[in-house]
């Protein structure tokens, strides 16, 4: 007979070596298997072959940021959908009502964003 101990023992060793293996490989053993020989030109800024010039810091227009914000908020979407889709023989109509409230509710979210000309890339 197992105890639960056991069980939780397994868990424990798993997450320890969860977290040790990823930490060794990037402190321990990274410094050991790569080159040390830094350059001027080693340590500047890569820019597609291109000498880097001004600023790093540069002003975006905010319309790439709700941009992105719509694309993870479609993304989801997406991810919502797989587990629908995968149980829908068992959900019946109830499953197919809900899944259309939901798919609504996101269509008017698309309208709003293309009156408000957020998805205009420009």
């Amino acid at each position: 007979m197992v105890s639960y101990w056991n069980s939780y023992l397994f868990i424990f060793l798993f997450l320890v070596l969860g977290l040790l293996l990823p930490i060794g490989a990037i402190m321990v053993i990274g410094p050991l298997l790569r080159p040390k020989n830094p350059t001027p030109e080693k340590l500047t800024t890569y820019e597609s072959g291109v000498e880097p010039f001004g600023e790093a810091h540069v002003r975006y227009n905010v319309r790439y940021y709700l941009f992105a914000l719509m694309f993870v908020a479609f993304d989801v979407e997406v991810m919502f959908l797989y587990p629908w889709a995968v149980t829908f023989d068992s959900l019946g109509l109830f499953g197919l009502v809900e899944m259309l409230i939901f798919l609504g509710l996101l269509a008017i979210g698309l309208i709003y964003a293309w009156k408000k000309k957020v998805l205009e890339w420009k």
